[in-house]
C-alpha cells in the first residue's frame, strides 16, 4: 500500500492523527500490534482526567484549550458521550508542591487560569471543606476550582477517533507489528510481520513500545513505569460521591516529589467503587515485562497513604484495579518533533497526556502534510 502518511501506534496521539489525517483527505495507514483500545498500554481505565490550565507549564494549555473543542466536534457528529465536565479542584497543603516537573504545580495552574482567561476560584481551607466536606482537611490548604475540568472516556475516545477515521477512507491495521521503518527513496518504507508499506510520511506514537524504533539518543530520554489504578469502595456514602456531587481531584500531599492523590466522581453506581491513583517513579519496566496483577498489600498501602483520614467514608475494600503504563521524561515534558525529514515522533506523555491527544493529533497532521502547525511546537522540540 502507498500512503501519504503512515502512523505506527494507535492509542491516544496515534488514533487522533489518524482522524485528523483522514478529515483533511490524505491517504492515511494506521497500524497498531494489538486491537485498541485495549488494557496493555496507557489508553484505558474508564476515565482520564482533563483540566484547562495546566499546572505542568503553560505551554500545554493549547493543546488543553483545542482538545476539549475537538471532543466537542467529534461528540456532535457522532453522538458519542467522550467528554463529562464535572469541575475540578487541585488541592495543596502549601503551594510550592512540586508535581509532573513543576516546582510550584498549584501556583503554575493559578498563573495559566488567569492568562489564558480560563474560568476559575482560588479557594481557602474552609471554603473548600463547605463545599466538598467529603475531603477530610487539616486548614492549611489552598485550592483552584476549574469550572470546565472534568474526564474524558479515554476507550471511547480512541474508538470513536479509529471509526471516524475509517470512515472517511483511512485504512486501519489492526494485530500487525511494525518491524521496521527505513527510508525509501524520498519517503519512508514500514515493514510489518504481515506485509510492506511506503509512505511519504510516517508518524511514530507507539506509546510504551516506542524503545523498539531506531529514535537516536533521544530514545534514553524514554523510562517505563507501572502505575496503579484503584477503585475504593463507596457504597456507604455514594450520594456525597455521586456524578453532579463531587469534582474530579488532584490533591498534593507533599511528603515527597509527585505525592499526590487524584481521583474522580463515583460513576458506576452505588457497587462500582471510587477511582484514585497515586503515581509510582521507583522501577522502570516494559510493556512485556510488567507485573499487572495487584496484591491487597498494595492496595492496603495506598488506602492508608491516600484515603484513610483524607476522604470521608470510602471504604478500604478495593473493589477493582487496574495496571497501566507511564512512558515519562525527566521533566515530565512531551515530544514532538520529526526524528529525520520523514519520520515524526509524538513521544509517550509522562502520565499526562491524554487531555491533549485530540490537539496533538491535529497538530501531527499539519505537519506531516504541510510542515506547518498553528500551535507552537518548540517546547517539545527533541534539543528542548
Amino acid at each position: 500500500m502507498n500512503a501519504d502518511v503512515i502512523v505506527v501506534g494507535l492509542g491516544a496521539m496515534g488514533s487522533a492523527a489518524c482522524y485528523q489525517l483522514a478529515k483533511r483527505g490524505a491517504r492515511v495507514c494506521g497500524i497498531d500490534r494489538y486491537s485498541p483500545p485495549h488494557t496493555l498500554g496507557s489508553t484505558h481505565g474508564d476515565t482520564r482526567i482533563t483540566r484547562l490550565a495546566i499546572g505542568e507549564g503553560e505551554h500545554f494549555v493549547p493543546f488543553a484549550i483545542r482538545s476539549h473543542e475537538i471532543w466537542r466536534e467529534l461528540e456532535s457528529a457522532t453522538g458519542d458521550d467522550l467528554m463529562t465536565t464535572t469541575g475540578g479542584l487541585i488541592m495543596s497543603a502549601a503551594s510550592s508542591h512540586s508535581l509532573h516537573g513543576s516546582a510550584n504545580f498549584l501556583q503554575t495552574t493559578i498563573s495559566a487560569a488567569e492568562k489564558f482567561g480560563i474560568k476559575h476560584r482560588v479557594l481557602k481551607a474552609d471554603e473548600i471543606a463547605r463545599e466538598y466536606p467529603q475531603f477530610v482537611l487539616d486548614g492549611t490548604e489552598m485550592g483552584y476550582f476549574e469550572d470546565e475540568a472534568g474526564f474524558l472516556r479515554p476507550e471511547r475516545c480512541v474508538a470513536t477517533q479509529l471509526s471516524s477515521a475509517e470512515k472517511l477512507g483511512a485504512e486501519i491495521r489492526l494485530n500487525e507489528r511494525v518491524l521496521r521503518i527505513e527510508k525509501d527513496g524520498s519517503g519512508v518504507k514500514v515493514t510489518t510481520d504481515i506485509g510492506t508499506y511506503r509512505g511519504a510520511t510516517t508518524i511514530i506514537s507507539a506509546g510504551p513500545w516506542v524503545g523498539e524504533f531506531d529514535l537516536g539518543a533521544v530514545a534514553e530520554r524514554f523510562k517505563v513505569y507501572r502505575q496503579v489504578l484503584y477503585w475504593f469502595d463507596v457504597s456507604a456514602t455514594y450520594e456525597q460521591y455521586a456524578l453532579g456531587k463531587f469534582p474530579i481531584f488532584i490533591w498534593s500531599i507533599g511528603r515527597f516529589a509527585d505525592d499526590y492523590v487524584y481521583g474522580f466522581p463515583a460513576i458506576d453506581g452505588r457497587d462500582g467503587g471510587l477511582k484514585l491513583a497515586s503515581e509510582e517513579y521507583e522501577t522502570t519496566t516494559s510493556p512485556e515485562q510488567v507485573d499487572r496483577t495487584v496484591t491487597g498489600e498494595e492496595a492496603a498501602k495506598v488506602f492508608a497513604a491516600y484515603v484513610s483520614g483524607k476522604l470521608a467514608g470510602l471504604g478500604e475494600r478495593c473493589v477493582r484495579s487496574a495496571v497501566c503504563l507511564y512512558t515519562s521524561t525527566a521533566d515530565s515534558n512531551f515530544v514532538i518533533d520529526w526524528v529525520d525529514k520523514n519520520v515524526l515522533l509524538a513521544s509517550p506523555c509522562s502520565g499526562h497526556g491524554f487531555k491533549h491527544s485530540a490537539a496533538i493529533g491535529e497538530t501531527l497532521a499539519e505537519l506531516a502534510l504541510t510542515r506547518t502547525n498553528k500551535i507552537d511546537i518548540s517546547p517539545f522540540a527533541i534539543a528542548s
